[in-house]
């Protein structure tokens, strides 16, 4: 009757115009699934021709398998991240996998709720960027039979892989940087202080001071927001007791801290405050801020992240680990120009 929806295409319509059998189609449009090219080339001809699509969801109901990776993230305002998820994205898009990305806060009952609507899609594997999760939803990932990879982030649970950059010897390299510099009073102006990135990084900073003979002077929390960070670098530098020298957890903070001191109280970097970030995103290295960082290898981290989660989808056996890649101190006019090489 006129005005009624057109039939939906099956892949037996496909099979039939194309003169193959319903698997060569299935095949076809399965990633991963072996098909000659003239078989491709003709399943592919007929399925633009009738207008078919393939049927993830019902593929995922009779395989077991959706093809899907969940992909959470949250602070999307640092530039680190919305490069990870683009890059993340590419890479699994690349293994014949759909990406789903979810955004939450760090709170463990954000996060929670956002894990239940990721597994309500029966994801094949979860990333965590900048996010962690309860010990309860670790388990339930487990038992589903679910790999989660953390990224740029770890936690004390076994059933959870992790990679991430050598955090710790990032913030003891920039701490015998600035010493190396001149630097007497020194600050920092720390993240979220739940973040391991944030322990692990304090946590080098004040053993590379300690080993080059210093100390911690001066700290603040920024929360890894800018505004945050604004309020952390007002208040330590305002008065006439100041730092000489300030290490910030990550850029994103550390161009916050940046503006203030030269617009908000007219102070010179590096000449009255050395100031140096971690992450090395491509804003570091524009003119504006020209700010020594400790790099992430973020396509190592990528590609790491990537091959730790097929291994573990291919086979739940795999025991999850932590992978900690190099990083590299990359020093720029933001600080006092050095022969160290710590």
């Amino acid at each position: 009757m006129a005005g009624d929806p057109p039939s939906r295409v099956t892949s037996l319509d496909v099979a039939r115009r194309a003169g193959v059998s319903q698997s060569a189609v299935s095949r076809v449009f399965t990633p991963g699934a072996s098909a000659s090219k003239r078989t491709v080339e003709k399943v592919r001809k007929a399925a633009e021709e009738l207008g078919y699509r393939p049927n993830v969801l019902a593929r995922a109901m009779i395989t077991g398998k959706s093809r899907i990776i969940g992909l959470v993230v949250a602070y999307l305002d640092n530039h680190f991240y919305p490069l990870a998820v683009e890059r993340l994205s590419v890479e699994l898009q690349r293994q014949g996998y759909h990406v789903l990305v979810f955004m939450a806060s760090n709170t463990i009952g954000d996060v929670q709720s956002v894990m239940q609507e990721i597994l309500d899609y029966q994801v094949d594997g979860i990333v965590l960027a900048s996010v962690s999760m309860s010990s309860v939803l670790a388990g339930r990932c487990d038992d589903l039979g679910i790999p989660v990879v953390l990224f740029n982030r770890t936690q004390p649970d076994p059933r959870l892989a992790s990679v991430v950059t050598d955090n710790h010897e990032g913030g003891r390299q920039i701490a015998h940087h600035l010493v190396a510099g001149g630097a007497a009073r020194i600050g920092y102006i720390a993240g979220f202080e739940g973040a391991s990135t944030q322990i692990e990084r304090e946590a080098g900073f004040l053993e590379g001071l300690d080993e080059a003979g210093a100390r911690l002077e001066f700290r603040g929390v920024g929360n890894f927001q800018h505004e945050t960070a604004r309020a952390a670098a007002l208040e330590m530098f305002a008065g006439r007791d100041r730092p000489d020298a300030v290490f910030v957890c990550n850029d994103h903070m550390a161009f916050a801290v940046m503006d203030v001191l030269r617009a908000k109280l007219g102070l010179d970097v590096p000449g009255d405050v050395a100031v140096a970030g971690f992450d090395d995103v491509p804003i570091a290295s524009w003119a504006a801020y020209d700010l020594t960082s400790f790099r992430q290898p973020l396509d190592a981290m990528v590609s790491r992240t990537v091959e730790v989660l097929m291994e573990r989808i291919a086979d739940d056996a795999v025991t999850p680990r932590r992978h900690t890649l190099q990083g590299e101190l990359v020093r720029r006019s933001s600080t006092r120009p050095t022969e160290d090489r710590a």
